[in-house]
Parts: structure tokens; sequence; C-alpha cells
């Protein structure tokens, strides 16, 4: 199946991907799923915001895919931070999708729950609407600001009604949200598709390990992921304190790699813990030094508590660690439980204390980890795999379109100065 790519023309049909929260390709989902839709025979344009320290040029041609790009200041200041962030992010996503030209598919990835906007301009020109449901809006309102249902609750639960009503297609990152997609989107069935997330086989190639990153200790303990106030970091923090002083454990490093909004609130909370001698950050690394770190931990840590929005996301990282075969500590999520299975064990209700003693429990047992690192590397090569997810998408998009009839370019489409390979 090849996702309706080709028109009835015999030309390729033009997809045109919209993101706001992150630069393309440094997005690691949109990109596969750009770089699926193109091998499937498909025209591929993205707008996106440009990047602080990659993905900078307004335009560039990437391995076939057009990206537009547009320059964004992350929001600050409380809520009209955002209403200047999203004000900003909808009239340039307009601009450039004028500069596009016709498309046949418009396929927007929250958060926020706004580019339906765009989205119905170019329905109404022809364009059938690919809602890419990347988190629950809502939840993560209540997670990350902890407001209870105020009037902004409100508005983002509105916003959410609105793009699902506008969505032709919606693509759900895993059952709990394709569940949400049905019983509060009121979407049919046939309408909402499964395009679960998946590990890039090239980015995580194992190397072998570097005891010297270990910093002189027996053991490495790793974070990869952002660090916002919803990642739980600071759980993970705490609960490295507990191991070191209730259960006397100092045979470990730990690394913590990422970058967010609660980065520097984060260091100065292992500062107060004392554990700046025992805890590195490294904000965000290239990839081939985040895999030697991958290949040299002993446990990896998953320390996402349970909140309306955690309990039912794949976390990323929990399919990174598996790919490169390494034993989780997590808590008790319903998502974390089928994305891991048993290449993890599952701390309850938070609890620091019990995080801390799954830690020193796989520390003590290696044959207990590899046992576990196997099983993750089995589930990410085969049930959770991008290829899975491949077939997933392309049926999407061949639902999507359907009954339709294709579009045509207006004209010849402008590109970047220069090609990126």
């Amino acid at each position: 199946m090849l996702g309706d790519a080709i028109s009835r023309d015999g030309t390729n049909r033009r997809a045109l991907i919209l993101v706001e929260n992150l630069s393309v390709p440094f997005d690691r989902r949109v990109w596969q799923e750009c770089t699926t839709l193109r091998d499937a025979g498909w025209e591929v344009h993205v707008i996106c915001p440009q990047g602080e320290k990659r993905d900078t040029e307004p335009e560039a041609v990437i391995d076939g895919v057009r990206i537009h790009r547009y320059p964004l200041r992350a929001a600050t200041g409380g809520p009209a931070g955002y209403l200047r962030e999203y004000g900003t992010a909808l009239w340039h996503t307009l601009r450039l999708a004028r500069k596009v030209g016709p498309v046949d598919v418009v396929h927007a990835c929250n958060p926020p729950d706004l580019l339906f906007l765009p989205a119905l301009w170019l329905k109404r020109r022809g364009a059938r609407f690919v809602f890419d449901q990347h988190d629950l809006v809502p939840e993560l309102y209540l997670s990350r600001f902890d407001r209870g249902e105020d009037l902004l609750y409100r508005a983002v639960c509105a916003l959410e009604r609105r793009t699902y009503r506008a969505a032709d297609i919606v693509l759900a990152t895993n059952e709990s949200y394709r569940d949400v997609a049905l019983r509060r989107g009121g979407k049919r069935p046939e309408d909402v598709f499964v395009v679960r997330s998946a590990p890039a086989t090239d980015r995580f190639q194992p190397v072998p390990p570097e005891p010297e990153l270990k910093r002189g200790k027996p053991h490495l303990l790793c974070y990869l992921g952002v660090m916002g106030p919803q990642d739980g970091v600071d759980y993970a923090l705490r609960a490295l304190a507990k191991l070191r002083d209730e259960l006397g454990r100092t045979d470990w490093h730990a690394v913590f790699v990422g970058a967010g909004d609660a980065f520097d609130a984060m260091v100065e909370l292992s500062r107060q813990l004392g554990l700046s001698e025992q805890v590195q950050f490294t904000g965000r690394i290239p990839d081939a030094d985040l895999v030697r770190y991958l290949c040299t931990a002993d446990v990896c840590l998953s320390p996402d508590p349970c909140n309306p929005l955690n309990d039912v996301s794949t976390m990323n990282k929990v399919l990174e660690y598996m790919a490169m075969g390494r034993p989780i500590v997590s808590f008790d999520l319903r998502e974390a439980r089928v994305s891991a299975g048993d290449a993890a064990v599952y701390a309850p209700d938070d609890d620091e204390a019990q995080f801390a003693k799954l830690i020193a429990l796989l520390l003590d047992d290696p044959q207990k980890r590899a046992r576990m690192g196997k099983i993750g590397q089995e589930r990410v090569s085969g049930p959770l795999s991008w290829e899975n997810s491949q077939a997933s998408l392309l049926a999407a998009y061949a639902a999507a379109c359907r009954d339709q009839a294709p579009v045509s370019a207006a004209g010849p489409v402008r590109t970047g100065k220069r090609p990126h390979h």
C-alpha cells in the first residue's frame, strides 16, 4: 500500500505537515513520518519553527523533504507569552502554507490544539485534514500547571473538540489516546489509526561500553529525555538521594541527558540534595554521545509520575532504552507497562523509596538486567517497531484520500538555497 500516493493523472500527491513545538528533523516522530511518506511516493512539505542550534535555515530540502521554517520565541511570562508564541506561529504557518500551495493532505501535529485553523483554511481548498495527536493537551495542562478545571482548562478542552471535529482522520500514539479520540472526540473507529512512535534504528546502533563514563564507580545510571515540570526528574533525584542515604549505596554515577523548562531547577535540586558529585547533567548532546552513555548504563530511569497525562502516554525514552537493551526502573503507569512489559520493573504510587530499592535490586542482579535488556530489544524490533507504525500511517493516508480528487500545484515549488544530506 502506498497511501494513495499517486494521483489519477500519474503525479505524486502532496502532503503538508504542520508542527509548532519542535523543529524538523529534530522532531524524530515527524521526521520518520516524513520519510515514510516520501518513500511511499508522496511529495512532502513541512512547516515548523527554526531551531536555536540546529534546523536553523529558513528553508531546506533534506533527503527529498521540503522544510519551510519560521522564527519563533518560546513562551515566557504566563498566558500572555503563550498568546504571543501561538499567534506568531499561526501567522507564519498560514503565510508559508500559501507559499506551498495546494496540497492533498494537511497533517497537523499538536501541541497546541490550534493548528486546525490553518488546516481548515486548506480544507476549504480541497485538502483532507489528518490530526496527529502527540499529546492530550487538557491532561497536559492539568499535569503541568496543577490548577484544576479553570477557565483556561475549559478553553483547551474546547480547542481539542474543534480539532477533532475538523479532522478527517486522527493518528493516535497508542490505544489509550485512541480511546480518547473515540470517547471524547466522537470520532468513528474507522477514522482513528494508532501510529506508535518508535526509535529510529539508524540512530541507536550499539557501541562498546566505556567504563570511564562511570567516573570511577562500578555502575552508571542514565536518564534521557525532556526535563519539564511533568517529567519527574525531581522524583528521580529524590530517589537517588534515598538510594545513597537510606540504602547506603554510593557505588553509582548518574547522568541526566536532555534539557527543558525545568533543567536549571533540577540542577539546583541536585545541589540541594548533595548529589552534585554523583549526578551529571549534560544538556542536549549529539546522538553519538547519547549512544555512548546508553551503551554504558547499567540501569535507565523513567521517573514520570502518575498524573492524568503520563498514565496514558507513551514515553519515547522508554522505547529508546529498550532499543539499546537497557533495563528500566519506572513508576507503575498504564502505558509504561504496555510499552516495556517485562523490560522494566515498576515502583507503585510515585513511591521514591521503592524506586530507589528497585534500582538497588537491579544493580545487584546483572543476570536480571541482561534478561530485561533482551526482552526490550525484542519488543522494539518486533511488535513495537516503526515498520508496524509505517503500515498504519499509510493506511491512514489511504483512508484520508479515499474518493478524493487530486489537487495540482499552482506552480513550481521553491525550495532552500542548497540541499542537505
